[in-house]
């Protein structure tokens, strides 16, 4: 396996340059005061409602997955595009 392919680069430069982004985002959160226990705290509750809603949760678990999915999707698309687009004029 290439582990530059499977990393996108450099396993070392992948690494560090992920370090740096989850420093930032982690500022960014602590800003909107956004904490780990908030987020556990919501998947508590989400999956309590999920228990106690049954089936109704399941609509609104796939409605925001929808919802979510029209804004990542593209993106994640659109990404890949240029990657690939990159990699074809490096060769």
């Amino acid at each position: 396996m290439e582990y530059n392919r499977f990393f996108g680069g450099n396993p070392l430069g992948v690494v560090v340059r992920l370090a740096l982004i989850s420093i930032v985002v982690g500022v960014v959160m602590s800003a909107l005061d956004i904490r780990p226990d908030n987020i556990l705290l919501f998947l508590d509750r989400t999956l309590q409602r999920i228990w106690e809603m049954g089936f109704g949760s399941i609509e609104w678990l796939l409605e925001h997955l929808l919802l979510g999915a029209m804004v990542v999707i593209p993106i994640w698309l659109i990404a890949r595009l240029i990657g690939m687009g990159r990699s074809g004029r490096e060769t």
